[in-house]
């Protein structure tokens, strides 16, 4: 009896030992403020534990505390955390030569909030798809990164490193070779692409598995590019023109060659109507596609005539050959006289009013900047925040807007299980944030902290990549004086 007593102590005793002990993470954060963005509200008092990539526990921090330690641990002070912000919307290019300064834009990103980017094709795409990868692997640093490689194009676009298609064997033919690259989905423009092969295009690629995403030729109606099965709309000038009460006759006359672009969007400006608006949208949202605005590189273009971006700050991060291809936009607006420069003023405020009437209509919102190449002044990084800001003044609250970018890209890429809000078993990539974004969207650039696949990035170490950038264009600046 005395042995089995003993016994029955010492697994007593083992087991007590084992409900006090604490379970061990990677990181800990206490007395966050959870901003749960798809009910716009706040949860204060809250700890997060996250192991590896993954956030393994999220509940009140006296609770948690209790139940876990970790090899770092961070007091939030109350500030105010979210999922990691999604650029659904950048591109990388300029040529071979331009390679080093575009992976240079890399940490940007990160330094901002942006754990995520969707690469909408550029002229380096192999290159991007093998970043993607290196990043995947931890070998190179950066937001994850998810690339639709070559974009499918006409026979001799205007845009390269695109998969050049003048038949239904050559869609055919590019469609094999994204799957073959595991690319993240398809991108398809109208430059030089047969109207009926931007269909095709969109049904096979869809058939194939993969989401599409693109640029609507004028020749066609936007119906009929959701007809065919498109994922998301790029630019909400393509999104706009479904408000027009005569776009299927103005894409007929264009198709027909009857009218040029300027008079097609002259045409779709004169009728444009809301009910005519409202029902498009509400069937692009019954539909499933979502609009991707790139409002704020609109607004640069637009307003080049109130605001030259010369003396811009942020010119500190960007190369001197990347900057250079910002030209060809400045000199082609700069060309602009009087009536031209009040007539896209007005086309942007046109085309911007529609936002709110998008998300009034039950349509997803993706926040995307089309930063990077060619785009003038519109930045890696910063771009994102000033593209939320513009939601906001166009009139979508702080609330829509922060969930513009951080749960509309997981929601188009069916990831939303993984990302998008701070839960258990969601990635660790979050945003620690000195200001509650949903008073305020500009909060957003008030980043305190930001962890990325799990790793800790604390304004230390933020403002370090940021000093980094800065000493290398620094560097490359330099050298172009010589």
């Amino acid at each position: 009896m005395k042995l089995l007593a003993a016994v029955a102590a010492v697994a007593l005793s083992l087991v007590a030992g084992q409900v006090g002990a604490q379970e061990r993470a990677d990181l800990l954060i206490r007395n966050a403020t959870v901003v749960d963005v798809e009910q716009a509200r706040l949860v204060p008092g809250q700890a997060v534990v996250t192991r590896g990539d993954r956030i393994l526990a999220v509940g009140p921090d006296a609770d948690l505390t209790k139940r876990w330690t970790a090899d770092r641990t961070v007091d939030a002070g109350g500030r105010y955390l979210i999922p990691g912000l999604w650029d659904m919307h950048v591109h990388f290019g300029g040529g071979p030569e331009l390679i080093d300064e575009n992976k240079a834009l890399l940490p940007l990103y990160v330094a901002h909030g942006i754990t995520t980017v969707r690469d909408a094709s550029g002229d380096l795409p192999y290159d991007v798809l093998a970043w993607r990868g290196e990043i995947a692997r931890g070998a190179l640093f950066g937001p994850t990164l998810l690339s639709s490689g070559p974009k499918i194009e006409g026979v001799k676009p205007v845009w390269k490193g695109t998969l050049e298609t003048g038949s239904e064997a050559d869609v055919d033919q590019a469609v094999a070779r994204l799957k073959s690259l595991d690319v993240d989905f398809v991108k398809i423009t109208d430059s030089t692409l047969k109207p009926e092969l931007f269909l095709y295009a969109v049904k096979q690629a869809r058939a194939a598995g993969l989401r599409t995403s693109g640029h609507i030729p004028m020749a066609l109606t936007v119906r009929q590019a959701m007809d065919a099965g498109i994922s998301s709309i790029e630019h909400l000038d393509y999104a706009y023109k479904a408000g027009a009460k005569d776009e299927a006759a103005v894409a007929a006359d264009f198709a027909a060659g009857r009218i040029d672009r300027t008079e097609a969007r002259r045409r779709l400006d004169e009728g444009f109507d809301a009910a005519t608006a409202m029902a498009a949208y509400g069937d692009m949202a019954a539909r499933g596609v979502f609009v991707t605005p790139t409002l704020n590189g609109g607004r640069i273009i637009a307003f080049l005539d109130q605001d030259s971006h010369e003396n811009d700050p942020y010119l500190a991060y960007i190369g001197p050959k990347l900057r250079k291809t910002y030209d060809w936009r400045v000199q082609r607006a700069a060309q602009a006289d009087a009536a031209a420069i009040a007539l896209r003023h007005a086309r942007f405020e046109r085309e911007a009013a529609v936002l709110p009437m998008l998300q009034a209509a039950g349509v997803t919102i993706m926040a995307g900047t089309d930063a990077g190449f060619l785009n003038s002044f519109n930045y890696p990084g910063i771009g994102l925040h000033d593209e939320l800001a513009l939601f906001v003044d166009k009139g979508l609250t702080p609330a829509q807007a922060l969930s513009s970018a951080t749960r509309a890209g997981p929601a188009w890429f069916g990831k939303l299980d993984r990302y998008g809000a701070v839960e258990a078993g969601k990635a660790a990539d979050l945003v620690l944030l000195d200001r509650n974004p949903l008073e305020d969207i500009g909060a957003t650039r008030a980043i305190h902290a930001v962890v990325l696949r799990g790793a800790l990035q604390d304004r230390a170490a933020l403002d370090a990549l940021l000093a980094q950038a800065r000493a290398k264009v620094a560097a490359w600046n330099a050298e172009a004086r010589k």
